[in-house]
Order: structure tokens, then sequence, then C-alpha cells
């Protein structure tokens, strides 16, 4: 698998498995299959009501807890220093961990600012082995980054085909913090997977249009955390470290971007 260096040295998979919607016995079941067939980056939210499960997962997966990487996210009504405080707590409560991996700001709020001191007090205390931010637009990103002591290792965002985030990803860069992306299918809002274009490049390669869109962002080096709750699915996700596109084939698919959210985050 493939790591990404953070910038705090740190080393990150650039594939994991994301978990929206995962909820009860099917959560559980999914992470742990998902680490059996090699994922070691799970990412969760509070939002997403499914941290208990996640850390079942992670109790009974037999894995060394160090071999994993964990992330998850304070979203509101979190959106304060003292909540927050309680927040983290709470997420360490519910995923059974001494550490989270990366802790995030699942999205802008007015109070973002006093989120992140209590994030960088834990970070100092060991609780978190990186801290960043999400679905942060270049502008209120270069905003955030001017006020913080710490620069964000992360900045997690909507980007797929049809919304590559390019531009934000060369901001981010100059900063120093990765970009990783969330819904790299569009979560079913077009059709991706018949695209012509990734089609007519994946019978070149014997890959599948899904392999060839997480290809893409991993040659971008863009963290990419797909969602699937089958096996099969699951193995074809993180199958994409036999072959590399070639720079025709990465115009291509940057040839497709519409530059607009397909989700209204921003």
């Amino acid at each position: 698998m493939k790591q990404i260096t953070l910038n705090n040295n740190i080393e990150m998979p650039i594939l994991g498995l994301g978990t929206w919607t995962l909820r009860g016995d099917q959560c559980e079941e999914t992470v742990r299959t998902a680490i059996e067939c090699g994922y070691r980056l799970i990412d969760t939210a509070q939002m997403y009501q499914n941290e208990r499960e996640v850390g079942n997962a992670i109790k009974a997966c037999g894995v060394p807890r160090e071999e994993l990487f964990i992330t998850t996210k304070i979203c509101s009504p979190n959106d304060s220093y003292e909540a927050t405080k309680k927040a983290i707590e709470k997420s360490l409560e519910e995923l059974q961990l001494d550490y989270i991996d990366l802790m995030l700001i699942h999205e802008p709020y007015d109070n973002s600012q006093d989120m992140y001191r209590a994030m960088k007090e834990a970070y100092a205390e060991g609780k978190f082995r990186a801290i960043g931010i999400s679905n942060f637009n270049p502008r209120l990103y270069e905003d955030f980054v001017k006020e913080c002591e710490i620069i964000p290792a992360v900045n997690q965002v909507e980007a797929h085909i049809y919304h590559g985030q390019k531009e934000l990803q060369e901001t981010m860069k100059k900063y120093g913090t990765a970009m990783e992306a969330w819904s790299p299918f569009t979560a079913g809002k077009k059709d991706v997977f018949h695209n012509e274009v990734l089609l007519e490049i994946g019978n070149k390669y014997g890959k599948t249009a899904a392999q060839i869109i997480l290809r893409y962002f991993v040659q971008r080096d863009v963290i990419v955390i797909p969602k699937s709750s089958k096996k099969e699915r699951l193995i074809e996700n993180i199958s994409i470290f036999d072959f590399e596109l070639n720079d025709e084939e990465m115009k291509k698919i940057d040839d497709l971007d519409e530059k607009t959210t397909l989700f209204g985050w921003y």
C-alpha cells in the first residue's frame, strides 16, 4: 500500500475505507472484512453514528493497533472549545482506542479556531497523531491556516472526476496540507461507472472504471476513501497498485472535470 507522508512526518495509507451510511452489524462486518482484505485506513465520524461499531471491528480484527490508521471527525453541536474537548473523549471512548491517528473538524464552523485549539491540546497530549479539517474550500482554507499555529495535516473534501479540486490541492501544497477525497464515485449522483473515457482506459489495463478513478487520484497523491459493503468491491478497490496511467490518460480524466460540486458543500 502506498503511503502519504503528512506534514508532521507520519505516514498515512493513500487508500482506505469510508464508512458513511454503514451502521450496526453491517458496519462491523464491513470494517473487519476490509481489514482482512488489506485495508489499514478506516475513516469514520461522529456524524456517521458508527464509531462504536468501527471500534468493535478494530478490537476483533486481530491486526496490531499500530498497523491501522483511524480517522474520525468532530461536528456540530460540538463546535466550541469546551464541547470539542468533551467530544474528543467521547470519540476515544466510542472507538475504544488510546489514541486516534487523525482527527478532523468535519466542516467549516464559525468557531473552527476554538475547536482546533482544543484539538491542538489533545494532539500535544498524544491523543491524536495528526489533526486537520474537512470541507474547507480554497478561501476558507487559506483564511484558516493564516490563523492557526499547526497547519492541518489533511483537508478531506468532495473530490471525483467531475469535481477534481486540482486548484484546491495546489493551494494546500503551498502550506503542506494533503488532500483527501470523499465520495470519489459520486455517491450514485452520476453514472460514473459507465463513463466512456474511464471504460476505454480500463479496457486497456483490464481494470474497471472504479479502479481507473482510484488510480487517477492516487497518482495525484490524493488520499481516497471509497465506501463499499461488498467484499468483491472492497478487493476491487484496493487492487490498483499493479498498473500506472500515462500522462495522456491522466489528461483525458482531467478534462472530465466540471469544477462543480454535486453535494452543495461549497
